[in-house]
């Protein structure tokens, strides 16, 4: 079996950076995981703000695609644990969600994204899937500090 996820509105939509799920992180308050996400690609400068405060992720998404802003130099080598630390940070945040991915065992997640191939599987599938397998990452993480805190009678 597979869980496959894109929009809000279906089954695991939580799943999606898109989904309304907010959070604390580098001692900010950020909407979405696509907020945080997108403003990392600009740190150290005002851009940061600009997309931490739009108020929806399709505009941060589309402010963080913006060329005109200049793309921090090691974005390429950073995108994937930015968004491992981010997608995590929801997932710890919010019971609820954490307990809907938790509950998916070790069925393989896929964000069925028809234009992304890099953190989708594409149109024809053959993307690398990168935000299903960082789900799929947190979820072990998840699985393992649950085990923890049951082992010392202490459950979040």
């Amino acid at each position: 079996m597979t869980i496959y996820f894109y929009s809000t509105r279906e089954e695991y939509g939580c799943f999606s950076n898109f989904s309304s799920h907010g959070f604390e992180l580098d001692g900010l308050y950020w909407s979405t995981s696509e907020h945080y996400f997108q403003a990392q690609k600009f740190v150290g400068t005002p851009h940061v703000e600009q997309i931490r405060l739009v108020k929806t992720p399709k505009d941060a998404a589309r402010m963080g695609r913006e060329r005109t802003r200049p793309l921090r130099q090691d974005w390429e080598q950073v995108k994937d644990d930015t968004m491992r630390q981010a997608v995590l940070c929801k997932f710890q945040t919010h019971t609820d969600i954490r307990d809907i991915l938790l509950s998916t065992n070790n069925v393989e997640i896929v964000e069925n994204s028809p234009i992304d191939f890099y953190w989708g599987c594409g149109a024809d599938g053959s993307g690398k899937n990168m935000l299903g397998k960082i789900l799929m990452e947190v979820r072990d993480i998840l699985h393992h500090t649950y085990r923890i805190d049951i082992d010392n009678k202490t459950i979040k």
